[in-house]
């Protein structure tokens, strides 16, 4: 990371992700788009507890869609859920209690909602998590900014797309991710270098969120069936950001944007028949399609170090998941069975 990087970023952001930036690029936003009913599709949101994922999964339900809600916390999630149901009047949203960086239950789960439902709309990789310090996990003694935010989201996406591609319902992929990924260069050996010393919690996050940016336009790339899109919120007030930001938070926060204003492009990309005419792979701000990069910042990846990202994370997803799945590229060999699965 730069000083550059930085000092570019920062201007970017004070121009495109404050509440007033949303307020002035809501001015052109086509209020038909979201004028939708979505009854009879299928939604998996992740992180829908809170903030933007809550908003996400409220705005899908008050349109008739079916949600599944996937949460780290029982209480938490029991408490959104009963929310959304009070607020929408629809009673079709299911809670699902998973961590997203317990990788081999991330796996476990993929399967079993494959072989328990016979389809699937519509997946949000919404969660998300900034620490401030390194941890590693429990369970497969990964550092926790990676198992949570590009680890989890990539064996869920890829043990779900097997049901994914069967909709006939313009089956979609979005992922939120950040601005934070502007100041990273791809870096497959990243969080194998890093220590409790130099550890940066702004560079792991932002490291990971260009990983499912590349993560975003490689799907994409091999299926074509699917609208696949990654987006950033802005600066959005949510719990995540409370904990992650610290300071700047506290003295920017007048700045930040509410949950529902940071998911009305995740929205948007979810539910809209014009999100579908962009090419699948973009990375959006504002319902807009946004450059992956800041002006040279030397931050585009070679083919070379694309392909070991890809394969590394390959190898990861092997090594944490063949003992579920059988591996066969990272899907599930289960056909599907109808009945959801519901906690």
């Amino acid at each position: 990371m730069t000083s550059y990087r930085k000092l570019m970023l920062l201007g970017r952001c004070l121009l495109y992700d404050t509440k007033d930036s949303f307020s002035s690029a809501s001015k052109r936003f086509n209020a038909e788009d979201l004028n939708v009913d979505v009854t009879g599709h299928v939604f998996l949101i992740t992180g829908a507890n809170s903030g933007i994922g809550f908003a996400t999964a409220s705005e899908v339900a008050r349109r008739g869609g079916q949600v599944h809600m996937v949460c780290r916390n029982q209480e938490r999630g029991s408490q959104a859920k009963n929310a959304i149901i009070k607020e929408t009047g629809n009673k079709n949203i299911y809670l699902h209690i998973l961590d997203l960086s317990n990788i081999r239950e991330v796996a476990e789960f993929a399967s079993e909602f494959v072989t328990s439902n016979d389809q699937l709309d519509v997946l949000v990789n919404n969660a998300g998590e900034m620490l401030l310090e390194m941890q590693r996990t429990d369970s497969e003694n990964l550092e926790a900014t990676f198992a949570t935010n590009s680890m989890g989201p990539y064996v869920l996406t890829q043990g779900l797309l097997p049901l994914i591609k069967e909709s006939a319902k313009n089956p979609r992929v979005v992922t939120v991710t950040s601005a934070g990924m502007l100041l990273e260069r791809l870096n497959h050996k990243y969080f194998d270098n890093i220590t409790a010393e130099n550890y940066d919690g702004i560079s792991a996050y932002g490291q990971c969120k260009r990983q499912v940016t590349v993560l975003t336009e490689h799907w994409a790339s091999l299926y074509p069936q699917i609208h696949f899109s990654s987006t950033h919120p802005g600066w959005v007030d949510t719990p995540a950001a409370r904990r992650g930001l610290g300071e700047f938070y506290e003295k920017m926060k007048p700045k930040f944007r509410n949950p529902s204003e940071g998911a009305d492009t995740v929205v948007w990309l979810s539910l809209s028949q014009a999100a579908l005419k962009v090419k699948s792979g973009e990375y959006f701000q504002d319902r807009q399609v946004v450059s992956k990069h800041l002006p040279l910042a030397w931050t585009k990846e070679s083919q070379e170090e694309r392909r070991l990202f890809l394969q590394d994370m390959e190898n990861r997803e092997k090594k944490q998941t063949i003992h579920i799945w059988g591996k066969t590229n990272g899907f599930s060999n289960h056909a599907s069975q109808p009945s959801p699965v519901t906690s």
